[in-house]
């Protein structure tokens, strides 16, 4: 057995990793790589030796239960409605001392993946970066997605892209219709296969022992408790009936749901086949409701336009230039070192390490080496082996040919699918709220209306002040006599300085300072603003005080909205 580095020593029984058998092939994971929810190391105060997944899957030795205990409490989180949950919940549904729940979600929350307010945790937008490694690595949705937003604009359906997830299947794009019957699933989110029009086009693809496993969980959860996206099933079918429906997919090379997964829900699917190997890379889906289409009369009437978008997507495929891989992420593991050594035990590095692991994928880094992780997280050739052999139990990654290891579909479990809904005023406002506390002014977000002509409020921090600017979300303002107006309409000292400054313009004695917030591509898509009496600071103390915390505080909303709008539409209002 290897023996510990100084990054792998434990500390104490939340922080390091279990020893006491030999080690495991040096580029391997264990066998069983597909722990569901979480496994029991995430139970109890103190881990026992080996841990149990509810899979039936037993943890290396040499796992890493701070990880894994990590992962559960992030699993926790993204079930739980709009991704938040108390910290006794957390303590409850984990079964994790309280002490210990506070260290994971500090450590969590360090990181910029959960956001601590009071005695509640709630996912934070830069946790995305997990399920970005996946999309970006996976590529189809870059290659694709555009294919699907034309369909369903076509059509007026919604469309999805999904990949089969052991004996699900996972959303990895949505193209979704903004009417009052709409489909409602998120990017991330894990259906049952049988109870689905893409299950059967992956099913035809199974292997026995993977049939096994499907009929195994059925009788252990006839009603799909285990998949929070989708209603209980109230009355099985038999699986005799999803067998059926399998064989005839393969046959017709399309596949049907008519109100499987609940009434007045229909869907058709048409594989798209990787051109290398003519397996099916992803599914495409066209969805509507009854009211619009029976099932029989959705095939006849759409299945040729989503065979001819699907061809166009495997040419895409084809076509593609290799991916160029960009640069790996520099210094975290002397980020997580330095965390370690300013927050002292409140900071579980062991977790903050393994979690870094899953950065290191990306586009063009699709298969990595067990060297090439420790080099691209800068982590120690054992801590990175003991993180990739903690992460295939879970089930975030396997292992691929050539001594490599890929992500799975089940990172995008970490938090994706709550988080894929986002709003540019909710991924502001908790850093409108610190900008307000630290300033002790009103501050707000605003966007350009419609007409060009007026800006549209869409969130704000206020103060405690007696006398302070008070205007409500969703309030429209002329936008030429507002510092965020003059931000937004890209006025020419607005553009030249950065920043707006208007005194006294829109009523007497208010003085505003705004400054842009930009997108992942640079284009201005909301302006932020501190709006104050003029009597308290003067325009220069304004440019001296303000300016700088404001700056900042564009500058962590444009991070957030960079990570949550790799892949996702991030709504500006």
């Amino acid at each position: 057995m290897p023996a510990h580095t100084n990054d792998d020593t434990p500390r104490d029984g939340t922080d390091g990793a279990r020893d006491g058998s030999a080690a495991a092939p040096d580029t391997g994971v264990p066998a069983e790589t597909n722990a569901s929810a979480e496994t029991n190391a995430s139970a109890g105060t103190a881990a026992p030796a080996r841990t149990t997944a509810p899979s039936g899957a037993i943890a290396p030795a040499e796992a890493v239960t701070p990880l894994l205990r990590g992962i559960a409490v992030l699993r926790r989180l993204t079930e739980a409605p709009g991704g938040t949950l108390s910290l006794s919940a957390l303590e409850k549904t984990t079964g994790l001392a309280r002490s210990t729940v506070d260290r994971l979600t500090a450590t969590l929350a360090r990181m910029g993946h959960v956001r601590l307010d009071g005695r509640d945790v709630t996912l934070a937008p830069r946790l995305m970066e997990l399920g970005n490694a996946y999309l970006a690595a996976l590529r189809l949705p870059a290659l694709l997605s555009a294919r699907a937003d034309e369909l369903a604009d076509e059509l007026d359906e919604s469309v999805s892209l999904a990949v089969g997830d052991r004996d699900g299947i996972r959303f990895i794009h949505q193209a979704t219709r903004r009417r009052a019957m709409s489909l409602s699933f998120r990017i991330g989110d894990l259906l049952p296969a049988e109870r689905t029009a893409p299950g059967p086009l992956f099913a035809a693809e199974w292997t026995e022992s993977e049939w096994r496993r499907w009929r195994e969980r059925r009788s252990a959860d006839p009603k799909d408790h285990t998949f929070p996206a989708v209603p209980p099933c109230e009355h099985p079918t038999p699986d005799e009936d999803f067998a059926r429906r399998t064989a005839q997919a393969a046959t017709d090379d399309h596949a049907l749901d008519d109100q499987l997964i609940e009434p007045g829900l229909v869907a058709l699917s048409v594989p798209v086949r990787d051109p290398g190997t003519g397996r099916v890379a992803c599914v495409a889906s066209v969805v509507s409701h009854t009211s619009r289409h029976t099932a029989p009369d959705l095939r006849a009437a759409l299945l040729p336009r989503l065979r001819a978008t699907v061809a166009a997507m495997e040419d895409d495929l084809r076509t593609a230039p290799p991916p160029v891989p960009g640069p790996p992420r520099a210094g975290l593991a002397t980020w997580t070192g330095a965390s370690k050594q300013e927050l002292g035990r409140e900071f579980v590095e062991s977790l903050a390490r393994g979690l870094t692991v899953l950065t290191a994928f990306d586009e063009g880094r699709s298969a990595l080496t067990l060297t090439q992780v420790a080099q691209a997280t800068g982590l120690a050739r054992a801590t990175a082996r003991r993180a990739l052999i903690t992460l295939g139990h879970a089930g975030l990654l396997a292992p691929a040919p050539g001594n490599t290891f890929t992500l799975t579909p089940r990172v995008l479990s970490l938090g994706f699918p709550p988080l894929s809904r986002t709003s540019l005023p909710e991924i502001a406002q908790p850093h409108l709220t610190a900008l307000a506390d630290r300033v002790h002014e009103s501050t707000s977000l605003a966007v350009l209306a419609e007409s060009g002509e007026e800006i549209q409020y869409t969130a704000r921090a206020s103060t405690t002040r007696v006398l302070s600017a008070r205007v409500t979300v969703g309030a429209r303002l002329p936008a030429r006599a507002t510092a965020l107006g003059h931000v937004l309409l890209a006025l020419p000292e607005a553009r030249t300085q950065g920043y707006a400054l208007v005194d006294e313009e829109l009523e007497a004695g208010l003085r505003s300072l705004a400054v842009p917030v930009r997108d992942r591509t640079g284009r201005v898509v909301a302006a932020l603003n501190v709006a104050m009496h003029a009597a308290r600071r003067t325009a220069a103390a304004c440019r001296t005080d303000i300016l700088p915390e404001l700056s900042r505080t564009a500058t962590l909303i444009e991070a957030d909205l960079s990570v949550a709008g790799r892949f996702v539409h991030v709504p500006p209002t």
